[in-house]
Order: C-alpha cells, then sequence, then structure tokens
C-alpha cells in the first residue's frame, strides 16, 4: 500500500501556493521586499545611533582628564595655509595657571550666568529670538559650555546641524565635566587672535607675560576681543573695544570680582 508523506504534501502545497501568489500578485512580494529593505535599514540606522552615542560619550569623558591636543578649527587654518604654525595646541595652562582676572574677565564679558546654568542660557536665548524677530541683527546668546563643546568638538560652520550637534555636547559636557574644566579648556582653546589660541599664548603675545601674571586691564582688553579676534586689537584698541573693556571690568565689579570664582570651584 502506498504511504503519502503529509509533511511533504503540506511543503508541495506551501510551495505550491507561494509559486501561485508570486504569479498572480507580483506586487505583494515586491511589498514584502520593500518591507524587509526599510526593516533592515532601520536597525542599521539605531546601531548606528548607539555607536556615534557611545563614541560621543567617551570621548567627552576623555577630555575630561586628557588635555585635547588640538581643535577642528585649528585643524582647518593650518592646512587652509594661513597664520596657523602648528596643529597642535602648544602649551596648555590648568586652571591654577591662569589669573583670576582673566577667568572673570570672560564670565563677564560671554556668559555672566555660567557658575549656575546648566549648559545653556535660556533668558538670553529668549532675548536674542526676540530681538531678531523685532527686526535687530541676531546676536549671539552661546555660554561658555556651548564654546566649548563648539571649539572643541566641532567644525566652525553656521547651520542648524551644527547648531543641534553643539545642544548635544553641551549637555554632555554640563553632565560629565565640572564647571571649572569647563572654564579651563574654553580659556586653552579659544581664538584669541589670527593664529592665537589661548589666553596664555595672547598674553605673551600681546602683553609679554603669562596667563597667570595678567592684570585686571590686560584681562578685559583679552575677552573685549574675543568676539572678532582677527579683526580686532588688544595691543591697538580702538574706541570700540576701550569702551567694551571698561564695561567688562565695571561687570566683573557687579559680579563680586573674583570671589565668583568660589560658585564653580
Amino acid at each position: 500500500m502506498l504511504r503519502v508523506n503529509r509533511k511533504e504534501v503540506k511543503t508541495y502545497k506551501f510551495n505550491g501556493y507561494r509559486m501561485i501568489n508570486r504569479l498572480i500578485f507580483p506586487e505583494n512580494q515586491a511589498i514584502m521586499h520593500m518591507k524587509r529593505l526599510i526593516q533592515r535599514f532601520s536597525i542599521f540606522l539605531v546601531k548606528l545611533l548607539l555607536l556615534i552615542i557611545i563614541i560621543s560619550i567617551a570621548w567627552v569623558t576623555l577630555y575630561r582628564f586628557v588635555n585635547p591636543p588640538t581643535t577642528p578649527l585649528i585643524v582647518m587654518q593650518y592646512f587652509e595655509g594661513k597664520d596657523q604654525k602648528s596643529l597642535l595646541i602648544s602649551d596648555w595652562k590648568d586652571y591654577d595657571e591662569i589669573s583670576d582676572y582673566m577667568k572673570m574677565a570672560v564670565i563677564a564679558a560671554e556668559d555672566q550666568t555660567f557658575a549656575h546654568h546648566d549648559g545653556f542660557d535660556l533668558r538670553a536665548i529668549e532675548d536674542a529670538i526676540d530681538d531678531r524677530l523685532e527686526g535687530s541683527r541676531l546676536r549671539g546668546a552661546s555660554t561658555i559650555t556651548q564654546q566649548t563643546a563648539k571649539n572643541v568638538f566641532l567644525w566652525p560652520e553656521r547651520s542648524w546641524l551644527r547648531k543641534l550637534v553643539e545642544a548635544y555636547f553641551t549637555v554632555l559636557l554640563d553632565n560629565i565635566w565640572d564647571k571649572k574644566r569647563t572654564l579651563e579648556v574654553y580659556l586653552n582653546v579659544i581664538e584669541t587672535g589670527d593664529g592665537i589660541y589661548g589666553v596664555d599664548e595672547a598674553a605673551q603675545t600681546y602683553f609679554g607675560r603669562s596667563a597667570k601674571n595678567l592684570d585686571l586691564v590686560d584681562s578685559a582688553l583679552i575677552a573685549a576681543i574675543l568676539p572678532n579676534p582677527k579683526v580686532m586689537s588688544a595691543v591697538k584698541p580702538s574706541e570700540y573695544v576701550l569702551s567694551r573693556e571698561l564695561w567688562i571690568r565695571e561687570q566683573v565689579g557687579i559680579l563680586g570680582g573674583t570671589s565668583y570664582l568660589k560658585k564653580i570651584e
């Protein structure tokens, strides 16, 4: 008596159904193929995003303890053949090797709520948006933390993508670094002239002294030119730079002088 393998019959019927289905409904197969591609691509994107997050956290954590050897801006200036002499930050100065007046000058000039905010000055951002809506020129509202994130980790381009990535790194910096480390790195990587980076190189170039020995006037002059250090001069200051230097010194006094630094130490 002939025995029939039911499993083989079912397999034959299933394969036959699939063949008929492909002949009659080819669009269904295309849709299923597209769904599989989308699923695989989605999984790839999730894995890529997780990898980027892990690398960025590790990168920021590393620079919490290791000084950045260079910045994207320094690298770009070097290879563009501009006045940048070296790819590396020449002489890093620790927090205690920088004058308290210099620290206060940049806080007064760039970010007076530095000791209190969580990386972003929301009120400054709101004021900048209001000014823009009223027709005024868009002014900066970036904190020292945001500027450090941009200078150390990102490319120097004005775009919404750059600002979005900057915001992400700002959150990382505010949670992984302390305020002292943020201010120390900022003072070492900030552009302070044409091919000049960091307040110590600025102090040596402009005043013939180290960052440790800067007084309030010299510190305020360096801070005054930060918005456009390639055009403004701390050695031959314009009336605008002088007025800004005076304003910075007044703001340092209003903030409580160098005692303000106790809030971040």
